[in-house]
């Protein structure tokens, strides 16, 4: 032990020696609760990804620790605070005497809050799956770009790293671990060049870098992120993509496949339409995100002798998943039509966990793409020339041609929209046959009182329709439908069942 570390195990004593105090040791910090404050103070250690053997060092850590984060968590992160030595000897935080160790003070927060908590406690709700979508997003919004393509550039060495912690660990399959390499690899080479263009278009940012569930906490009922990589900008310099992957991938790993879609969408939604020419990455993106995980978790069985089973079993679900992720099936575009209150929203939010690949498809929405042409808010309402025959027309081009971007990534699509002309139907049947995947085309019929009662009840929804609007589309001209007509008259779960075996059956 150094001299260093000596004096830091003094003043680690002095502070739990405390009445009340809880220490949490990681590899790199010790973090001391007490009351309504944590303190965290960087380990007089040095690793080959960071260095903190120094005072000077673990105070510029410390205080890069509060630069990086406070913007992601003013309420959590305070500042830096000195841990001085008194006249006699004793350790004084926030001293006057000369200072001989730093920490960074934080307001504590309850732990039972944290996203991996929640998640397995059960299913995370939708409202804050999008509230997590939208942080993340917004995080996104204020990164810097960064300046060059060095983080697509290390993406080889990072797939090989996570392949030798991998074989280190001695408890997985060593012919398993060659093939998830091979594969993340052969993954690489085909996306290189899009995600370098992706790097140019400024995708490429300094984000948080390390968005695991453990990382959110529930604030006030609102999604908060903390404790974003510090010491190392190239860590957290990345594509945006991957920094979603990382938070996507653990939500599956709970089997939180509902709040992984509505992340995913929500993101999309709020975020430049060019992240849906680069879906295609999200499989290697999230695989990768698993792999590290499996590695870390491999490294604390080798390191700690608690819970070595559940430290394994840990390791195993994190490295078949990201076996699993690398090797997506083949998308498929689902098409949900039906006059207004039908329930197809309902039911494309429903079906879209469902249908592969992970996490789930994109949903189009003909009432927010509308929306979004005229630039409100998805629950303003449009006066009704907006709803003409040659604004409608737009509208389905518009859908068409996201869904083609989504598909040609290899990612499915969720089209929800009332497809009420046969030429609407037809357009969408000629893209699936250009996309070369399979359409799954479902409409939804229920009777007028049935339709009219569920308007009635919508309430903050993106749709425009009225009871007037339900009774004036009675006069429609469906002609041919083409598709499996599915009676939605009960409830959602059961029209969800009913349209999973129209698909399932391929019809």
């Amino acid at each position: 032990m150094t001299d260093k570390s000596i004096t830091q195990e003094r003043i680690f004593a002095a502070l739990t020696a405390h009445p009340g105090v809880t220490r949490i040791d990681t590899h790199a910090a010790s973090v001391f609760l007490e009351g309504e404050r944590a303190l965290k103070i960087k380990r007089a250690v040095r690793f080959p990804f960071l260095d903190y053997s120094t005072l000077e060092k673990r105070k510029a850590a410390c205080e890069e620790e509060i630069r990086i984060n406070r913007p992601f968590a003013p309420q959590i992160y305070r500042g830096v605070v000195a841990i001085a030595e008194g006249p006699d000897g004793s350790v004084e935080v926030g001293g006057r005497g000369k200072p001989i160790e730093y920490a960074v003070n934080m307001s504590r927060f309850d732990e039972s809050r944290t996203l991996d908590h929640l998640a397995k406690a059960g299913p995370l709700e939708a409202g804050l799956a999008s509230a997590i979508g939208d942080a993340i997003a917004t995080s996104h919004a204020v990164a810097a770009p960064a300046d060059d393509d060095g983080w697509v550039s290390s993406i080889p060495a990072l797939i090989e790293g996570n392949i030798v912690g991998l074989r280190n660990g001695n408890h997985l399959a060593a012919e398993e671990i060659v093939e998830l390499g091979k594969a993340s690899h052969d993954a690489f080479q085909r996306l290189r060049a899009l995600l370098e263009e992706r790097c140019r278009q400024g995708f490429v940012r300094r984000c948080h870098g390390d968005l695991h569930l453990a990382n959110i906490v529930l604030i006030d009922q609102q999604p908060v992120l903390f404790d974003a990589v510090e010491f190392d900008p190239r860590l957290a310099t990345v594509d945006v993509l991957y920094d979603l992957a990382f938070t996507l991938m653990d939500l599956l790993r709970y089997d939180q496949s509902l709040a992984a879609n509505v992340v995913l969408n929500q993101y999309l939604a709020t975020t430049p339409l060019e992240n849906l020419d680069a879906l295609g990455a999200l499989p290697l993106l999230m695989s990768i995100r698993a792999a590290i995980r499996a590695q870390v978790a491999l490294a604390r069985l080798n390191r700690y002798h608690t819970n070595p089973a559940g430290i394994l079993d840990d390791a195993t679900r994190y490295f078949s998943l990201a076996r699993a992720l690398i090797h997506p099936p083949v998308p498929r575009l689902v098409a949900v039509g039906g006059l207004s209150g039908t329930g197809k929203s309902v039911l494309a939010r429903a079906l879209a966990p469902a249908v592969a690949p992970s996490p789930g498809a994109v949903v189009l929405r003909s009432d927010i793409v509308r929306k979004q042409m005229f630039g409100v808010k998805d629950t303003d309402r449009l006066p009704s020339s907006t709803y003409q025959p040659d604004v409608t027309e737009c509208v389905y081009e518009a859908l068409a041609q996201r869904a083609r971007r989504v598909l040609k990534q290899g990612h499915s699509a969720i089209v929800d929209a009332v497809f009420a002309r046969e030429s609407e139907r037809d357009a969408f049947a000629v893209l699936a046959w250009e996309c070369k995947v399979p359409l799954s085309g479902l409409f939804l019929v229920v009777d007028l009182a049935t339709r009219q009662a569920r308007i009635g009840g919508r309430r903050g929804d993106a749709s425009d329709a009225t009871r007037e609007v339900a009774a004036l589309q009675e006069h429609y001209n469906i002609g041919h439908v083409g598709w499996a007509t599915i009676d939605a008259s009960g409830t959602p779960e059961q029209t969800f069942q009913r349209c999973r075996t129209a698909i399932a059956e391929g019809r």
